[in-house]
């Protein structure tokens, strides 16, 4: 089978890997533009084409395709079958009517729950207890196609959207494998979506990442864990930015302290009054620095009494 594949992020790269050992034929790789990047802006390949590149594969980076020699270009690979994962561009009906078995997509949700593009951070942001991959036949619609397989993954209570990242980058590209050969030997059919129980995954606006120290501990930990490790929950602190890698709910009781109020500061915690309960801070960062504890940050500075936010 002519496989091309298409897709852009680290999420992508444990598919073509997959496809690649189980012995398809990847005729081309198709992923975003390089793109500036850094302090020094300079051009970076996606992980995508980094990892092409390490195979030997073709390496094909249109800006869209709506220019028709790049529908051309498609055609020319005589595909079978197109993978898509997290790619980031709108596919055309050109190019989903161009492999002979159509395009398939591989989503890191249970559709139709969680749509789009950051469907593991708002699968964490809303207490979800489970995701899972959809192998979907794509349409013109977002997300909206027929499934031809559906794998379910429990989120751990402490997991961060980067754990979870791995784990489901890793039963996407098992899943998509058996869906293939499922399908092509006629054990499997697509299936329509259900009706009900649709939800969209917007795309994770960097805005998002403050702490608002009214909302309760236990939605403040699920922010954390959600923005980990992009765009970083954060608070201010006397002025300064405060990112929160790690914290999680604790007993403690803040009593009347207004929300944002450090309760806690000292023998290595630092605890803060939310809306509802109080929140440990595990690991933390400012401006310009590490990564660390809270006993570290202790050692070099008093937060007793504070005001965070």
């Amino acid at each position: 089978m002519r496989i091309v594949f298409a897709g852009t992020p680290e999420f992508s790269v444990p598919a073509l890997d997959s496809l690649v050992a189980a012995g398809f034929t990847t005729v081309a790789v198709y992923t975003q533009p390089d793109r500036p990047a850094g302090r020094g802006r300079k051009l970076k390949y996606s992980a995508v084409k980094q990892r092409a590149s390490e195979l030997g594969l073709v390496v094909e980076q249109p800006e869209t395709f709506k220019d028709a020699a790049v529908i051309e270009r498609l055609e020319g690979f005589s595909p079978d079958l197109m993978v898509v994962v997290a790619y980031g561009l709108i596919l055309p009906r050109a190019v989903l009517d161009t492999p002979r078995l159509g395009c398939l997509n591989i989503h890191a949700s249970l559709l139709p729950r969680w749509r789009g593009a950051a469907p593991i951070q708002r699968a964490i942001l809303a207490g979800d207890r489970q995701t899972g991959i959809t192998i979907m036949q794509m349409d013109a619609g977002l997300d909206t196609g027929p499934t031809l397989m559906t794998r379910p993954l429990a989120i751990h209570e402490h997991e961060t959207a980067g754990d979870l990242h791995d784990r489901l980058a890793e039963l996407g590209a098992q899943t998509v494998l058996t869906a293939i050969s499922e399908w092509t030997a006629g054990r499997i059919r697509p299936q329509p979506q259900a009706g009900e129980g649709v939800t969209y995954a917007a795309k994770i606006r960097k805005s998002e990442a403050m702490i608002n120290w009214s909302d309760a501990a236990t939605e403040i930990n699920r922010q954390v864990r959600a923005f980990n490790p992009w765009p970083v929950a954060e608070t201010r602190w006397q002025g300064r930015q405060l990112r929160i890698w790690q914290a999680a709910p604790t007993t403690s009781n803040g009593g009347d302290a207004e929300p944002g109020t450090v309760i806690e500061a000292g023998a290595g915690r630092i605890v803060v009054a939310t809306g509802k309960g109080a929140l440990l801070l595990k690991q933390l960062q400012m401006p310009g620095g590490r990564v660390i504890g809270a006993a570290e940050l202790l050692n070099s500075h008093s937060l007793a009494g504070d005001r965070l936010g």
